[in-house]
């Protein structure tokens, strides 16, 4: 398979900023569409920003990173992967965005790769066994970080997308219901998302969707982060709330979800507004509960994107380890 590569563009940016101290200025939160992730984190993170006296305004845009980069843009949210491949030049960018800075973690994504249950795929090795007969969701036109992801996955078990029936899709959200209407056999899937719920509802006649457990020695964690550098593998047990576990745990994919700044924004903006995420969880979890998950403590993991300096400094007064 090749992946779709390209430096994705946003659209303008309707506020022209400078870097100057909070509450000095109108600071930019770029967001996805309505009703998307990036959408609710941005709205949650505005709220308690502005609260802690930074005048901050979203911006519902698409593939701003590299306007983020250019300073066209304050801040933005993106998950760890494409932020070090943004930053890098490498993964689905074709160029690298040096002034991409990181803030911190404000949560970590579940996601991994699933299967109709009565296939039997409960772990990669009897995926491996079965590659060559499944079709797989392929190409994510209009999301590009997923197919590596998924690749992730693959390479888990020592496998790639050329071991499988490809079935292109545009989205995220279209191989999910590729999956549940039966189109593709294994696609990647979010835990407790609504789409892979309904079409675990659509596939009740075949037992409903189940994860399909990753491998979590060395070498398999080793081949995993060689497309997901900033991913880990997660154990979680069995639950007959959450679909895809409830007739066995599962290996899964963390991925870091990141808020992200550049270079030329001030230190005190930025240790200002890391600080409003950092001590306001609870108002942060009253507008988006996916903030349920946020640790302050684990805000600053290793990454490749380089903390900005004045994020840095709130780590340091507050005691948060950086890079472990």
């Amino acid at each position: 398979m090749t992946f779709l590569k390209g430096t994705m563009l946003g659209g303008a940016v309707a506020l022209s900023v400078s870097a100057g101290v909070a509450g000095a200025q109108v600071v930019t939160v770029a967001s996805g569409a309505q009703g998307s992730l990036a959408y609710n984190t941005g709205q949650a993170v505005a709220k308690v920003a502005n609260e802690a006296g930074i005048t901050a305004r979203t911006q519902p845009l698409v593939g701003y990173l590299p306007l983020i980069h250019s300073g066209e843009v304050d801040f933005g949210f993106s998950n760890g992967v494409e932020a070090e491949y943004a930053f890098e030049g490498t993964g689905n960018y074709d160029r690298a965005h040096p002034n991409i800075r990181l803030v911190g973690t404000m949560f970590p994504l579940t996601t991994s790769i699933m299967a109709p249950c009565d296939l039997g795929l409960e772990t990669v090795a009897e995926l491996k066994d079965k590659a060559g007969e499944l079709r797989i969701a392929s190409e994510y036109t209009s999301s590009t970080i997923i197919p590596f992801y998924i690749a992730g996955g693959l390479a888990n078990a020592g496998l790639s997308y050329e071991d499988f029936q490809q079935v292109p899709v545009a989205s995220f959200v279209a191989g999910i219901n590729a999956l549940g209407d039966g189109l593709v056999d294994i696609a990647l899937v979010s835990l407790n998302s609504g789409a892979g719920q309904q079409a675990a509802v659509k596939l009740q006649g075949r037992g409903g969707l189940c994860y399909i457990s990753l491998d979590d020695s060395e070498a398999g964690k080793a081949a995993f982060k060689e497309y997901l550098p900033a991913g880990n593998i997660v154990s979680l047990p069995q639950n007959d709330k959450i679909t895809g576990l409830q007739n066995a745990g599962a290996n899964l994919m963390s991925i870091p979800w990141v808020l992200l700044t550049n270079g030329d924004v001030s230190d005190d903006l930025v240790y200002q507004m890391t600080k409003a995420v950092a001590e306001g969880k609870d108002a942060l979890k009253a507008s988006f509960g996916a903030f349920a998950r946020a640790d302050a403590a684990t805000m600053a993991p290793a990454s490749a994107v380089p903390y900005h300096p004045g994020a840095l400094k709130y780590f340091e007064e507050a005691g948060i380890a950086v890079g472990e």
